[in-house]
């Protein structure tokens, strides 16, 4: 396994201590380091790294401005840097995969490496098994990949292919950390490190309700929406799953089912 960092902090001191303490990890590469914003977005457009260390605050920019420069379909992971917990709350908002205190202890520095790793582990081995399935398949039905049809499937990457999935086939998708995990009615999973926010845009259909920060559902596969005495609302599945709709989400989504 290989990890790639780049290091976005603007204080030159705190750049050497993360240097020290990945230099524990001879699997981890360090491919740059910045200290203002402009050269941040720029080195991670470019070099695409698995994982940024992003300060919240780089000269006259944040770093959730620099996220939203990003122009990569597939973000990095982003570990926050702060001198205080100010920003945790809307770091997350941002899918941050953790957020660590400077000056910076190793044992937490330590921990979250050993999450990174886990992590990774976890997509190599669901993108393997991914991969096994479509192989088994492909080969008990002895018949050609079929060409995707323009407009009625999306292409996601899975290990080293490119699957193309029929958008009706997709029930709901679900936000994991800085990934998004993607069911369909084969009861198939599939792992993207991608943002709900992207994969919306990129199924460029109506069919898709947002419900949640970290939901979005196959409007034909809802069979009930169900409403609680405080003003709660669910949604149930065809196959007896239940989703909540947040209250930032329940007006464009009762919109959208024709319901009040």
């Amino acid at each position: 396994m290989k990890i790639s960092i780049l290091i976005v902090d603007e204080e030159k001191a705190a750049r050497s201590r993360f240097k020290k303490l990945v230099s524990e990890y001879s699997f981890i590469e360090i491919v740059g380091e910045c200290s203002d914003g402009m050269s941040a977005i720029e080195k991670i457009n470019t070099l695409s790294p698995d994982v940024v260390y992003l300060d919240t605050k780089i000269n006259n920019m944040t770093g959730f401005d620099i996220i939203e420069k990003i122009a990569l379909p597939l973000k990095p992971i982003f570990i926050f840097t702060a001198s205080s917990n100010e920003h945790a709350v809307k770091a997350f908002d941002y899918f941050a995969f953790d957020y660590l205190l400077k000056p910076l202890e190793e044992d937490r520095f330590y921990a979250s490496i050993k999450k990174v790793i886990n992590y990774k582990k976890i997509v190599e081995l669901s993108n393997f098994n991914n991969n096994l399935d479509n192989i088994i398949g492909l080969v008990k039905d002895r018949t050609p990949m079929e060409m995707p049809v323009k407009g009625t499937k999306i292409n996601i990457k899975s290990g080293n292919k490119i699957i193309f999935l029929e958008r009706n086939a997709i029930k709901y998708i679900s936000a994991s950390g800085y990934y998004v995990e993607i069911f369909t009615t084969d009861n198939k999973k599939y792992l993207l490190r991608e943002s709900l926010s992207s994969i919306i845009k990129r199924l460029n259909s109506s069919l898709f309700v947002r419900i949640h920060r970290s939901t979005i559902i196959n409007s034909n596969f809802i069979d009930e929406i169900i409403t609680s005495n405080y003003g709660e609302t669910d949604v149930k599945i065809n196959d007896n799953k239940t989703f909540r709709v947040s209250k930032s989400y329940k007006k464009d989504f009762q919109e959208l089912m024709g319901v009040k």
